[in-house]
């Protein structure tokens, strides 16, 4: 029996973060698997997934934008049908199908399974709305990876049981779920095997694996395991929450030579009383003690956080509390983002909320404080060597990173020779200059 699906090509766009990217991978998985043709030119395709995110205002308009702009192909005959998956679809089903006219199918991530039967519907002009629950999206199944071939991100859990008081994720996503250690350690077994030397591992909260199996957390045992896979080489934690780093997590991080010490915690936020009305755990003061002892424990540390400003109610005596924080610790690598009231969280009533030209202000200010702490953290590095992996070549220069870089969200090394790198290959590198957020180094000798 002849398959026809392999007369038609599929195309995706995934949008937002790495979480969704690892759910769009599975979709494409199993779309190449049943005979369809993968392909990254739109007007190749007949096909095209959207996979969107919904988590803030920018995310949401970015996705209707790109929907639109697929739709021009949609309406000039080039593409047969357009797709809307992930966050934005979960978050408002049924509306967008009735201002998208274009859109031939809505989907919610419990449908993600549903991808093939979704994509014939719509070849033969069949509208679809579905939104199974959200627990069946798949934690773990076959990905077609899109990341280059030396890197990967590795999700082991999805969903959220933080209720911070500014975030929908929780609705959109669902309770926090665990994927079980052996699926983790084999798909990092088979992407080792694949060539990935660099493992990035993800979740809505990372630190937090393990609890709903076991009643324990667990990512330090988790770790311990990820380690004996040949092949990788290094291993990167995002999404890490404070109050769920243990003493065991640090001196797993500081034993082992293939963990990267490089930590990405989300903390928000500087102030007591902002941390207080966003329903976040901890203080100002915790976070530090908390930062001095993986100092202390770790060395050459690298910390990467986030942080929001124009939170409902935030003063210009708790924006000072902020940077005078930021001052203090002296982060790494450090993203700011201004308050969007989200619908359907308890923040998007509060009273006191700030205007838009305050929260840029802000923005701003802090992003300038920080460019000033990167400036002088440069300064520092040169004439140190660091193992670098090689991520691309420009035409003129290797790209590069260290431990104190992850792909696609931090800077750089840039790397003047005339002796051929290979993409992927660890090399060591003598840093001579920077510029503005990246490094220039030469290979060390």
């Amino acid at each position: 029996m002849t398959n026809t699906n392999s007369n038609y090509s599929v195309g995706m766009i995934s949008l937002g973060c790495p979480k969704n990217q690892v759910d769009g991978e599975i979709m494409l998985a199993k779309l190449k698997d049943a005979g369809f043709n993968i392909n990254s030119e739109i007007e190749e395709c007949d096909i095209m997934i959207i996979n969107t995110c919904g988590f803030i205002e920018a995310a949401k308009q970015e996705a209707i934008d790109t929907i639109l702009e697929v739709a021009e192909y949609k309406n000039a005959g080039l593409i047969t049908s357009i797709i809307v998956t992930g966050c934005l679809a979960e978050r408002y089903q049924d509306e967008i199908l009735k201002e998208m006219p274009e859109v031939d199918a809505v989907v919610g991530i419990g449908a993600n399974s549903d991808i093939v039967k979704i994509c014939q519907k719509s070849l033969i002009g069949l509208e679809t709305a579905l939104f199974p629950d959200k627990c069946f999206l798949p934690l773990d199944d076959k990905r077609l990876v899109s990341t280059p071939k030396h890197w990967s991100y590795l999700k082991i859990a999805d969903g959220c049981d933080n209720r911070c008081s500014y975030c929908a994720i929780p609705a959109i996503r669902g309770k926090f779920r665990s994927r079980q250690p052996d699926s983790i350690i084999n798909e990092a077994k088979t992407l080792a095997e694949n060539g990935v030397k660099e493992l990035i591992l993800i979740a809505q909260d990372t630190t937090r694996y393990g609890f709903d199996l076991f009643g324990e957390y667990r990512l330090d045992e988790l770790l311990k395991e990820l380690v004996k896979i040949d092949g990788i080489e290094w291993i990167r934690l995002f999404y890490c929450y404070p109050q769920r780093i243990t003493d065991s997590l640090i001196d797993v991080i500081a034993k082992e030579d293939k963990i990267c010490n490089y930590i990405d915690i989300p903390l928000q936020h500087g102030s007591e009383s902002v941390l207080k009305a966003m329903n976040r755990v901890g203080t100002a003061d915790d976070y530090k003690a908390l930062i001095d002892k993986m100092r202390a424990k770790i060395p050459d540390l690298a910390l990467r956080t986030t942080f929001m400003v124009g939170f409902p109610g935030e003063t210009n005596e708790d924006f000072e509390k902020l940077c005078s924080f930021v001052s203090d610790v002296k982060f790494d690598k450090m993203g700011c983002f201004a308050f969007s009231p989200e619908e359907d969280t308890p923040a998007f009533d509060m009273v006191n909320q700030l205007d838009e030209d305050v929260k840029k202000h802000r923005q701003e200010l802090l992003m300038d404080l920080q460019y000033t702490i990167t400036e002088n953290s440069n300064k520092s590095r040169i004439g140190k060597v660091f193992k670098t992996i090689i991520d691309e070549y420009n035409g003129e220069s290797y790209i590069g990173r260290s431990y104190l870089d992850s792909p696609e969200i931090d800077s750089g090394i840039i790397i003047n020779t005339d002796k051929k790198l290979n993409i992927g290959d660890f090399v060591n590198v003598k840093i001579t200059d920077y510029n503005g957020y990246d490094l220039i180094g030469v290979l060390a000798d």
